[in-house]
């Protein structure tokens, strides 16, 4: 029997080590017995013959998803996990096996570690420890169900760069200083401040954008747990706001939900008083000025305003949308609305920052059908779409993408001209003219309009997945 000791639980690179240096040897799962180790344990129970040289090679899916699953805290998660590379390497179709009592445990396994990162990505809250040599430094407190540290801190690096923070966990803590990512032991509640003058700012930013409206008490302890409540300052306000929800709905009622839009004829003026649009267009300012006086088709006359992309005119990714919706109407910027709102999120999730894409929709004008005080999102036909595509052409020829990603249908449509199901195109790095790479996925309002919780998860994941092989387009 071979005793394997892991000096630090979840540590990949430390179980990776061990398991190759067992599979070399040539020792069954059933012959080795998995323990944690305090600190000072070496690394084998007993003595250990030296690994030989000779190279493992694994499905890479089975070392990306082990890379994960070893941060479980199922105390037989060494194990099982050694157990599964054993037999992958005697069955290279090993994770194929969906019935099978290990591959299922694994896939389980993963989606529990994908989870809690998603968690921790959106729970975590800073609070403020001082300022030094022009840096805020920061510290939070987070207790994760797994040991998802190391796997979760890189994306709190790249969200927050430009200051110093840490983050401590029971298990370890992560440290962000001099531009630097370090770890170290795990921490207590105490090292970190009860409360900041942020915190405040930041409760009255929750209350301000609470939507009594739009509550779903099931809905809202399933995304939020109440476990994590404790450490949220904005966990406090729930109950109250919760109880005024209805008071808040009644009066939402009494007023526009989105007002009758008071620019329409002095834009429609405007529009016939501009002078005749050339297509001598040279710069994005150039290109967004023409748009403003754009009269192509009827959708003009109702829209407050024409919407144009958005983003650097470098942008190596252009993210393509259907047509503006109420927000982006009157705001005249693409993707601010609900919709937008979730973009932002899959973003991050998927390593994009907003600020390097350039953002645009097929359709330029917003599409809608009044009804009382509302305007309701009509989809643009087709002739609308092939009318709009000169802009959308113009605003390719200026940025040149190396990567277009089509959110929905009637964008797939803009981009290619053609009309194509989202389904038949998507998992597919498809070759536009001029060697621009595309790929087809979904609109994040779909995301918004699924009832089923466990097919919203399924689908987010899938679109993080098509937005993340774009970033590995351009990497």
């Amino acid at each position: 029997m071979r005793e394997v000791v892991l000096e630090t639980p979840g540590d990949f690179a430390e179980w990776r080590n061990a398991a190759r240096r067992l599979l070399a040897d040539g020792v069954p799962p059933a012959d080795v017995s998995w323990r944690d180790g305090g600190e000072g344990a070496s690394l084998f129970g007993d003595a250990a013959a030296a690994a030989s040289g000779e190279k493992i090679s694994l499905p890479r899916e089975l070392v990306e998803i082990a890379d994960r699953a070893i941060c479980h805290r199922d105390a037989e998660t060494p194990a099982r996990l050694y157990r599964i590379v054993w037999r992958a390497l005697r069955d290279r179709q090993l994770l194929a096996r969906t019935t099978d009592a290990d591959v299922d445990w694994l896939r389980k396994a993963d989606k529990a570690i994908r989870r809690d990162i998603h968690k921790m990505h959106a729970f975590v809250r800073f609070r403020r420890l001082g300022e030094a040599a022009a840096r805020e430094s920061f510290a939070a407190w987070f207790e994760p169900s797994h040991r998802i540290l190391r796997l979760a801190a890189p994306f709190f690096q790249r969200r927050f760069y430009g200051m110093d923070w840490a983050i401590l966990t029971p298990d370890a803590r992560a440290i962000w200083q001099d531009e630097r990512l370090s770890y170290g032991p795990g921490g207590t509640k105490g090292e970190v401040p009860d409360r900041d003058i942020v915190e405040d700012q930041w409760r009255t930013y929750y209350g301000a954008i609470f939507n009594p409206a739009r509550v779903k008490i099931d809905a809202m302890r399933s995304e939020m747990p109440k476990k994590y409540w404790r450490n949220l300052p904005e966990a406090q306000d729930i109950a109250p706001l919760l109880a005024g929800a209805e008071a808040r709905v009644e009066r939402m009622r009494e007023a526009a939900v989105s007002m009758a839009n008071p620019l329409t004829d002095k834009w429609r003026t405007r529009v016939r008083d501009e002078p005749t649009l050339t297509d001598e267009i040279e710069t994005l300012a150039g290109l967004g000025r023409a748009l403003d006086r754009c009269t192509r088709c009827p959708l003009h006359c109702d829209a407050t305003q024409a919407v144009g992309g958005e983003g650097p005119k470098a942008a190596r990714i252009m993210l393509v949308g259907e047509q503006p919706g109420d927000r982006e109407d009157l705001e005249g910027k693409p993707f601010v609305g609900p919709a937008g709102q979730l973009l932002n999120e899959v973003l991050y999730d998927a390593g994009l920052e907003r600020r390097r894409l350039f953002l645009t929709n097929a359709v330029k004008h917003f599409k809608f059908e009044p009804r009382g005080k509302r305007r309701l999102h009509q989809n643009p036909t087709t002739a609308e779409i092939d009318i709009c595509r000169w802009w959308l052409d113009q605003e390719r020829r200026l940025v040149q993408p190396e990567v277009i990603v089509t959110l929905g249908a009637s964008a797939l449509r803009g981009v290619t001209g053609k009309s194509a199901s989202i389904r038949s195109m998507r998992g597919t790095v498809h070759e536009l003219a001029g060697g621009t790479k595309m790929i087809a996925t979904i609109h994040p309002s779909f995301l918004l309009r699924l009832p089923d919780r466990a097919r919203a998860e399924k689908e987010r994941q899938a679109f993080v997945a098509d937005l993340a092989l774009a970033r590995k387009l351009v990497a």
